[in-house]
């Protein structure tokens, strides 16, 4: 059995809402529950996760996200010096609408002056703790968030004349806040990174440049800083870094395989990547070339985005084909994004949910011999 994470079947974090969990926070923000009424609520919903996840046989869990209702700006409003403003850049793509979430705008120095989701990995260590054979996995934004989606138009001039000041600043904000989560016993950290994934797609370098950016520089940029940010982590903490095209209500905004940005991606000083390799939208496995000698790739092969339930032989066939580019001890399968990356949850049903995840664990069982 590998001790280690990432596991042979992991997941990358967030899960659809309960019902009662969506109405108690909806009551809340309408003045109608007291925060304290919300945090039970919450604490139940957790802890009703964290046991079925146990029990379909995951040995890293997840809280979920449910206290946040963004996987990224719920964190990164918490740093000093970010505001969260409404964005017109690209957008995700629905049938027939679009819509975009609020990016982080920098109009002061960035820090991080008081503890950032703590007391949610503390919750999640205690239930984790109380169970045989799992571990508590914390997912937050990756560093390069706070830069892409605004870019240099949304960082104040004022404030950061220079570029690399900024840079310095986040990273140095990051090791704070990795060191807080440290020290409350997190030892399974996942860095969720939009932004390599994003930069594979020419129309993410339009919005770029449009911003004021050189696109062809910020894959280098963003693992440089990434790289800064863990410098001080515990010896034995895992991190992972998890790549995405977009998750909002099950709509997507990047297209384009990894080939542009596996050479600074796979720089990084991390244990392993998650990498979305669910739809044609990815491109192929040859870019895995690239990956590390004793690092691992997670295979996010089961979509979140639909209900309709992989097959098993169909997996393994993917899975086989990824083993010819990298060998089979390197890799790994989990679904290819959060199933609610945001509190408006994906297209499809909470069976839906389970029964993927419980896919990726009877895949794995199958083809490695454990999960």
């Amino acid at each position: 059995m590998n001790p280690h994470p990432p596991f042979r079947a992991d997941q990358v974090g967030s899960l659809l809402r309960p019902a009662a969990l969506s109405e108690a926070r909806a009551a809340w923000k309408r003045g109608e529950l007291p925060a304290e009424a919300l945090r039970e609520a919450e604490d139940r919903a957790i802890a009703e996760a964290v046991r079925r996840q146990q029990a379909i046989g995951l040995r890293a869990v997840t809280d979920g996200e449910f206290r946040r209702d963004w996987w990224h700006l719920d964190f990164l409003a918490q740093l000093d010096g970010v505001e969260l403003q409404a964005n017109a850049g690209e957008k995700f793509r629905f049938a027939g609408q679009s819509e975009q979430p609020p990016i982080a705008s920098i109009t002061g120095r960035i820090g991080c002056s008081r503890a950032v989701m703590v007391e949610h990995f503390a919750y999640l260590k205690q239930l984790a703790h109380a169970r045989a054979q799992v571990v508590p996995k914390m997912t937050i934004p990756s560093p390069s968030m706070l830069h892409l989606r605004g870019g240099r138009a949304a960082i104040s001039r004022e404030v950061y004349p220079d570029l690399d000041d900024f840079w310095s600043d986040v990273a140095a904000a990051y090791r704070q806040a990795i060191a807080h989560l440290a020290a409350a016993g997190c030892r399974y950290l996942q860095l969720d990174d939009i932004t390599f994934a994003y930069l594979c797609d020419p129309k993410i370098h339009d919005n770029c440049r449009r911003n004021g950016d050189d696109p062809m520089a910020l894959p280098m940029r963003y693992a440089r800083v990434i790289n800064e940010a863990l410098r001080d982590r515990p010896a034995d903490m895992t991190v992972t870094i998890h790549t995405c095209r977009g998750n909002f209500k099950s709509a997507w905004v990047a297209e384009g395989g990894y080939d542009p940005v596996v050479e600074a991606m796979f720089s990084t000083d991390v244990d392993g990547w998650f990498m979305e390799f669910d739809s044609a939208r990815s491109g192929g496995f040859e870019p895995l070339r690239r990956v590390p000698a004793a690092k691992r790739v997670v295979l996010g092969l089961v979509t979140t985005k639909l209900g309709e339930l992989e097959g098993k032989d169909a997996l393994k066939r993917r899975i086989e084909e990824a083993a010819r580019i990298v060998p089979l001890e390197q890799l790994c399968l989990s679904p290819q994004c959060g199933f609610s990356s945001t509190y408006h949850g994906n297209d499809l049903s909470m069976d839906d949910q389970w029964r993927k995840l419980e896919r990726v664990v009877e895949v794995a069982r199958e083809v490695w011999g454990d999960a």
